[in-house]
């Protein structure tokens, strides 16, 4: 690919680092979570969002369960400034929940940033300054020194504004371009900021390691975190917070990684909505932990919810793909995957064990999905441990598994035919139209049964075929042998009754029953389904719509 020479690598690796978050197998405890949805996710959108809807939005997230929501940059636009007035004038804000807003080290940013905030009980107030080696030569044209005043100033006039608020203030630095920055100036600039700040136990500083354009592979941005983890002065009263974006696809591992690195806190948003290619999706990130049996302390159970109320007010749309939360993430199309989740699915019925369903990392229904509807998808693809899975869960219809193989390529036919994916009841219509009470060429309408000495049992069948009718006396060793015998006198074929199976429909003494019966002709079989509410009768039944697919075989 031509051009590659002009890219070089734009990340500063840190020297010396143990890396002893190489040791860790997994995340233990879930991070302080702090959604950025209604900030960063917003000024990401073509449309950004309306008071209200960003109202809509910072319940949805209240409810959720985020304690920290970073709701705007009060001095970037009327609409900002007057959303943060009226979630604090109209006691919109839960107890629990921190709000926490974004500022430039400009005076009257920072000023315009505490009269937006004036009678929150608990607010973060966000400062940055962008220290990269970028940002610096060719934005700010400024050296080191004048980058660390920048930041200086504005974290000293933010203590004097803190000194004057009735409320809460908890403060927040970001080195914005962190990953752009080299890991010694980035300590020292965070440095100085503490000092200013001065951190105790009881009133703790954030310091925001900002993935702001990602540049390096994930272990790189862990290594990052880690220098800075063990060179931030104060270290036990800073909690060290991580915001990354996701250019080269990786925000998730620069999340994981850099939470076993050092970091306590996460800044991200719903579905990894923001700038560019967005930000860390914090339900993606969740989900992982509660998939390794971590409660991530927030609450996706009704995922599909969620997604709405996103959709409605960001006019984004979520990825069909979208991990965990798109609409085909747990879809089956394969047979193979098909049949190891529905064995999978009834391994769980048997046993009471630990999720463990192949091809299902977590079960579809601890976040609102449905089974029938988002698992198993009947396509050309499809199989008949899939198939049969749909007609057993949805319809109660248990058919022998040489009928599903049977079935399963007659519907993966006419999928392969007409093209598209067939819908569960599209199946079920299917079955019912070709295999069920299929009553021509061939019809019994009357059959009266008689009990003879020997054990055996004559039947009088009533039979029409061809435009013709008959009344057959034929003996069999049981009722549905005796039709069987009038039918094969009638049509002139020597079949073998191979197969047949029976239950009911619903398991209620009242209930219909369905009867599945095989008949094998010159090598091959044919299958019938009866249904009604006399047992007997619908093994006659599922006889008859047999033949009559033989018949029609032809």
């Amino acid at each position: 690919m031509k051009g590659y020479e002009k890219y070089q690598r734009q990340y500063f690796a840190p020297k010396g680092v143990e890396m002893s978050w190489t040791e860790k197998e997994y995340i233990e405890k879930p991070p302080i979570w702090c959604s950025v949805d209604l900030r960063d996710g917003n000024q990401a959108l073509i449309i950004p969002m309306s008071l209200d809807e960003k109202l809509e939005f910072f319940k949805l997230l209240c409810r959720v369960g985020f304690k920290e929501i970073e709701v705007g940059f009060p001095a970037a636009s009327e609409t900002e400034y007057e959303f943060c007035r009226r979630i604090i004038e109209d006691g919109l804000i839960p107890d629990d929940v921190t709000i926490q807003v974004l500022t430039q080290s400009r005076e009257h940013i920072i000023a315009k940033t505490f009269e937006a905030i004036d009678g929150a009980k608990r607010a973060v107030v966000h400062l940055y300054n962008s220290t990269s080696v970028a940002q610096r030569e060719q934005v700010f044209r400024k050296s080191k020194e004048e980058i660390i005043d920048i930041a200086k100033f504005g974290a000293r006039l933010c203590k004097d504004y803190k000194a004057r608020a009735k409320g809460k203030i908890t403060f927040e630095y970001s080195p914005e371009s962190f990953t752009g920055t080299e890991p010694e100036f980035a300590a020292e600039i965070c440095n100085e900021v503490i000092k200013i700040w001065e951190p105790t136990a009881d009133d703790k500083v954030i310091i925001n390691l900002p993935v702001t354009v990602s540049h390096s592979m994930p272990h790189i941005y862990a290594n990052q975190v880690e220098y800075m983890h063990r060179n931030l002065l104060s270290r036990e009263n800073v909690i060290i917070s991580l915001h990354p974006h996701n250019d080269r696809g990786c925000a998730i591992a620069d999340s994981e990684l850099g939470l076993l690195a050092g970091g306590d806190r996460i800044e991200g948003t719903l579905f990894g909505n923001g700038e560019r290619t967005g930000n860390v999706d914090i339900i993606t990130l969740a989900l992982n932990m509660y998939s390794q049996g971590i409660d991530p302390g927030l609450d996706f159970t009704n995922l599909p919810e969620i997604t709405e109320v996103y959709e409605k007010v960001t006019r984004m749309h979520v990825y069909e793909r979208q991990p965990y939360s798109g609409q085909l993430v747990f879809a089956a199309f394969s047979g193979s995957h098909q049949d190891a989740i529905a064995k999978g699915m009834k391994f769980r019925e048997d046993k009471d064990v630990r999720w463990t369903v192949p091809y299902l990392p977590i079960d579809p229904t601890d976040i609102g999905r449905v089974y029938e509807a988002d698992v198993i998808r009947i396509n050309s693809q499809s199989g008949k441990g899939g198939i049969g899975y749909i007609m057993e869960t949805q319809f109660r219809l248990n058919l022998p598994p040489k009928m599903r193989e049977v079935f399963g390529y007659h519907v993966k036919s006419i999928s392969d035919r007409e093209h598209r994916e067939l819908q569960p009841r599209e199946v079920y219509d299917i079955f019912k139209r070709d295999f069920v009470n299929v009553d021509t060429p061939l019809t019994v309408s009357r059959a009266v049964y008689t009990d003879l000495p020997d054990g055996n049992i004559e039947g009088r069948v009533n039979i029409s075929y061809n435009g013709r009718k008959y009344e057959v006396c034929s003996v069999g060793n049981g009722r549905l042998d005796s039709v069987s015998g009038a039918v094969k006198e009638v049509i002139g074929a020597d079949y073998t009754l191979e197969t047949y199976a029976q239950h009911a429909l619903d398991g209620k003494t009242t209930s219909k029953a369905a009867s599945y019966v095989g008949i094998v002709l010159g090598g091959v079989t044919y299958w019938g389904t009866g249904i009604d509410s006399d047992i007997s009768t619908s093994s006659v039944k599922a006889l008859i719509s047999a033949v009559n697919r033989m018949l029609t075989s032809k």
